[in-house]
């Protein structure tokens, strides 16, 4: 990723957490002094990529559950652009037209975003980048530390992998080349599995859509074959649906270890009954929090001294202060202590009839 990362990841115990007018330090994401521009309630615009399972049940609900939280008088607004570009510009140009007093951006494409951060900075009004860093004077960043999210990856997949871990071939399912994140993902995993494992084909996936995953996996298939793909580093759980369809269909028994990422319930239950080995569980609370104390802190005029504790450069300027958090990996061993423990999902959301058998098996009880 162009982001050059400084300082170790860290979870958001550190994290200064408002309640009213406190000013947590001097030290980065100022904003325009005095607070909110209209002089009334602070109005905070939430921008998604689209309206996927994990916006629509986790950030988004949780994203505003904070910022109520903290700042009870404040007006919340959240949209999402459906996986289109054109739209979350214009979705930025309309928050800004209204002058809201802060926004939270998890921008489609970090560059192509660029332009409507700028005119928002001109406009006086702070941007929080969520999830994704995007370009122009960010003014705060909230994620994950994406290299340690492809590590992490790589080495459950070396583990899966087992004798063939050294010279096994496989196959590199990354996310779209515009979103920087993707090359953060693929830059850790790679530096687990470069000299290691031959990487048969790599493909980079538009839009992180599962139906092109399939489709990348089907022509991985027909151009390695069959009995000759060991494995499958798919950067989130979205491509590895298509992939292990891709891999169904092709008939392929047993299927190859695949990795995922943001333990989506229905990837906890494929690697419940064998078909996805590993996910990597990005909680999702410590990231809302985080996006909401800062969205609230510069709504208010205040700094971001004491709540970022790291400093992130892109490829258009240098500091941004950020919270970086640390994600975690999730096997069929793992899942009551991760997912079921920090109450992402309960034992009967995931143990439908369907799963009972494999739940019992994992010792997943009621």
């Amino acid at each position: 990723m162009n982001a050059r990362l400084r300082g170790t990841a860290a979870v958001l115990a550190g994290l200064c957490l408002l309640a009213g007018p406190v000013a947590c330090g001097e030290a980065g994401g100022g904003h325009v002094p005095g607070g909110p521009a209209s002089g009334g309630a602070p109005r905070i615009g939430v921008l998604f990529p689209d309206d996927n399972w994990r916006f629509r049940h986790f950030d988004k609900p949780l994203i505003k559950k904070q910022i109520h939280e903290l700042c009870p008088e404040c007006k919340v607004e959240a949209v999402n652009s459906q996986h289109d570009v054109a739209t979350q510009q214009a979705q930025m140009d309309a928050m800004i037209t209204k002058r809201v007093d802060a926004l939270i951006l998890d921008a489609n494409d970090p560059k192509a975003m660029r332009t409507p951060v700028e005119n928002a900075h001109r406009a006086g009004i702070p941007v929080v980048a969520y999830d994704r860093l995007a370009e122009g004077p960010i003014s705060g960043y909230v994620s994950f530390d994406g290299a340690k999210v492809g590590r992490l990856q790589g080495e459950a997949l070396l583990k899966a992998l087992g004798k063939k871990a050294h010279g096994g071939q496989i196959v590199m399912m990354n996310g779209a080349a515009t979103d920087p994140n993707s090359a953060w993902f693929r830059q850790g995993a790679l530096s687990v599995l470069q000299g290691k494992v031959r990487i048969g084909k790599a493909y980079n996936t538009a839009g992180w859509r599962p139906e092109f995953a399939n489709a990348n996996m089907s022509a991985a298939i027909a151009a390695l074959g069959a009995d000759r793909i060991d494995g499958v580093l798919s950067a989130n759980d979205g491509l590895a649906a298509g992939i292990i369809s891709a891999l169904k269909a092709a008939k392929i028994d047993p299927l190859p270890p695949v990795t995922g990422q943001d333990a989506e319930i229905a990837a906890i239950q494929r690697i419940l009954v064998g078909e996805q080995y590993m996910t990597v569980l990005k909680p999702f609370k410590p990231e809302a929090d985080g996006a909401a104390t800062m969205a609230v802190a510069l709504a208010r005029g205040k700094t971001l001294g004491g709540i970022a504790t790291h400093k992130v450069d892109s490829p258009t300027t240098r500091g941004i202060p950020a919270v970086l958090l640390t994600p975690v990996p999730v096997t069929v061993h793992t899942i009551k202590d991760t997912v079921i423990k920090n109450g992402m999902y309960t034992i009967d959301q995931i143990c439908t009839p369907k799963f009972a058998a494999a739940c019992a098996k994992a010792g997943l009880t009621r």
